[in-house]
């Protein structure tokens, strides 16, 4: 019988983590064709690719906003960070999810805090974080409107969906 706890933790477990890592790829790029179009619909179509020289900046500096700094390098930089990153949040939302059960009791309470999440991640990253690596593009550039929609919405709600579907909709997994 203790065998039978083991793999369903184990299973459970799994399916968690496996949505957590899809769930932040999924809604990484939701989120970054959600940015790169508005970037574009506000400024221009020459802004389209501004968001990910943004994130490319986080790792290459400051330097990756200029027109003159290759767009295959900044953007695939930017790319790469994005996608990580995104994965790590969707891992470590499903954590929490997973850890605190009575959270995942409705699809209704799941996207409370998954998109509670990605608004806490908007001003952490922009208002804490961007600060204190002196990322002062983030701050400096955002529309509060663009940003709270995008990761409150088509980040931290995606995310949720996507939990919600693939990690904690099956019955036995909800209190």
């Amino acid at each position: 019988m203790a065998t039978a706890t083991v793999d369903t933790r184990t299973t459970a477990t799994q399916a968690w983590v496996r949505a957590g890592v899809i769930g932040g790829i999924i809604a990484g790029i939701v989120f970054a064709m959600f940015e790169m179009i508005m970037a574009a619909a506000l400024n221009g179509s020459d802004a389209f690719f501004m968001p990910l020289r943004m994130i490319g900046g986080m790792g290459l500096g400051a330097t990756a906003l200029d027109p003159s700094t290759s767009l295959l390098t900044a953007g695939t930089v930017g790319l790469v960070i994005h996608m990580v990153l995104s994965m790590m949040y969707g891992l470590v939302v499903a954590g929490v999810l997973a850890l605190v059960g009575s959270l995942t009791r409705s699809t209704s309470s799941i996207l409370m805090v998954t998109s509670a999440s990605g608004f806490a991640l908007w001003i952490i990253n922009f208002f804490v974080l961007a600060g204190l690596f002196g990322w002062r593009w983030f701050p400096d550039s955002q529309n509060i409107v663009v940003q709270f929609v995008a990761h409150t919405f088509m980040f931290g709600v995606v995310l949720g969906l996507i939990l919600d579907r693939f990690a904690f909709h099956a019955g036995s997994q909800r209190a």
